[in-house]
């Protein structure tokens, strides 16, 4: 079976590392694309070989922001979570409605984050591997 990925969308160099951590963390640990903003992540998503089981997205970065992602994003078949520290509830709505299946928000502290991390993963991932067996 190939190995299970997850892209991170995410330009925080701190948060891509805790991240990192909290995956390595998971039993089965999937692989970690990251892409550092949303101009990125779109020409990545774009490609037609770039085929993740989960995209982690957050909202507030540099260039192209998450919305922009969610907007622009046509395959519907990956589930986005938002994993964002914004706590504006008209942006978190927009982008349900744009399409993302969750919205976490990201807590303080490491192991409440890891564990964040970790609950994403555990509710997206399952699901797609029983799918394809």
């Amino acid at each position: 079976m190939p190995k299970t990925e997850v892209f991170l969308v995410e330009d925080n160099p701190a948060d891509v590392l805790l991240i990192r951590v909290a995956l390595a963390q998971v039993p089965s640990p999937p692989q970690l694309r990251v892409a550092n903003d949303g101009e990125q992540a779109l020409a990545l998503l774009n490609s037609a070989d770039f085929q993740p089981q989960l995209i982690i997205l957050d909202l507030n970065m540099p260039r192209v922001d998450g919305q922009t992602v969610l907007q622009q994003y046509r395959r519907k078949n990956i589930p986005i979570v938002i994993f964002s520290s914004t706590q504006n509830k008209a942006e978190v709505q927009r982008a349900l409605s744009l399409g993302a299946r969750e919205y976490v928000q990201k807590p303080l502290g490491f192991e409440p984050y890891a564990e964040a991390v970790r609950g994403i993963v555990e509710r997206w991932i399952p699901e797609r591997v029983e799918a394809q067996v």
